[in-house]
């Protein structure tokens, strides 16, 4: 490593838990970020910026102006240009150093395996449950560890699958959702902050399973509000595989849910029948809320024994994202009908 690339890299280098030596791992590895859009974005600057070898990017996307508030890579004059060839430019002035591969492609089932072959990691910044479950499955065929991270309106998630036989996406969501009930930030919205700090913690869970540095999210998933400062993170158990059957990511089984209007009608039609279990943490459902029981997400495993039998549960959280973790854990330890309260609660 020649001295201009050492004083660049100098103030992690200093560091004594990182040194030279994770910069060497962090210079020889290929990366491969799925999504150049707003968790694609930060992604890709601060692994750039930090160091990383090769850097694959895959999106056939072109950028829109309704992309700027958050996609911060691009500029006005980019509007209607590639993400991906655009991407790579800028993180070429940023560090000549790091080298770019363009995948200006949709990802599909054809194309998925070719292209993630001789990666040391992948990282899934995309938008849709059908390219999260061909990354998760070709990740897992292949042996790769995936970087996983989700955004919708003021809430993240972030994890790691498929690292050092750790869970993989399918032991937390073992199916996806029906695509006609599956929400996203063209229709329900998106803080532009968000994706930045979400894409941050992703880029930082990657350069921790590339060098080996302390303690990554495997077997845990870390859920952030921005509106309310709350943070959590819970266990994720693996599956025993052979209970498990995958189907092909576009491939959606029913996944039961029930807006708000059709809950309302439902309470009022039988208010005996039917508990709400609010997931989120106590501060968020002492502020506001539609009554029912508040056990936050983190505690549900431990608290299972405090919901009534037999009765028919909606699972409700601020965006409907903690909610579906919620519904697929109690599908294998509650014994009545089980909801998710799609789009979550409209307190914002």
């Amino acid at each position: 490593m020649e001295e201009l690339e050492m004083n660049r890299y100098s103030r992690q280098i200093m560091l004594p838990e990182f040194g030279l030596a994770s910069q060497e791992k962090l210079r020889n590895a290929k990366i491969l970020v799925i999504g150049a859009g707003g968790l694609g974005c930060p992604i890709l600057q601060y692994l750039t910026a930090g160091g990383v070898g090769q850097l694959g990017i895959v999106d056939n996307d072109r950028v829109a102006l309704s992309n700027l508030h958050r996609q911060i890579l691009y500029n006005s004059t980019d509007i209607g240009k590639a993400k991906a060839d655009t991407a790579a430019k800028r993180l070429t002035e940023l560090n000549p150093y790091v080298k770019t591969k363009v995948y200006d492609v949709r990802l599909n089932n054809e194309n998925a395996k070719g292209i993630f072959e001789g990666y040391d990691l992948v990282i899934d910044g995309s938008d849709n449950f059908f390219t999260r479950y061909l990354v998760n499955d070709t990740c897992a065929e292949i042996g790769i560890p995936l970087i996983f991270g989700s955004i919708l309106k003021f809430e993240g998630q972030i994890s790691v699958f498929n690292y050092q036989d750790g869970p993989q996406y399918r032991d937390l969501f073992p199916e996806p959702p029906p695509s006609d009930e599956v929400p996203n930030c063209s229709e329900i919205g998106v803080i532009g902050i968000l994706p930045g700090l979400i894409g941050m913690y992703m880029a930082n869970e990657a350069i921790k399973v590339i060098c080996g540095l302390g303690e990554t999210l495997s077997g845990k998933l870390m859920v952030i509000n921005t509106l309310t400062n709350q943070s959590s993170v819970f266990k994720i158990q693996k599956r025993n595989r052979e209970n498990i059957i995958t189907r092909p990511a576009n491939k959606v089984i029913d996944y039961p849910e029930m807006d708000y209007a059709t809950l309302q009608s439902a309470i009022e039609a039988d208010s005996d029948g039917i508990i709400i279990l609010d997931v989120r943490e106590e501060k968020e459902f002492s502020s506001k809320n539609i009554g029912g029981i508040n056990i936050p997400l983190a505690q549900l495993a431990t608290r299972i024994k405090e919901l009534p039998k037999d009765k028919k549960l909606v699972v409700c959280c601020q965006s409907g994202i903690r909610s579906k973790s919620a519904v697929n854990y109690l599908r294998e330890h509650y014994t009545g009908e089980i909801f998710n309260l799609s789009g979550g609660l409209a307190f914002n």
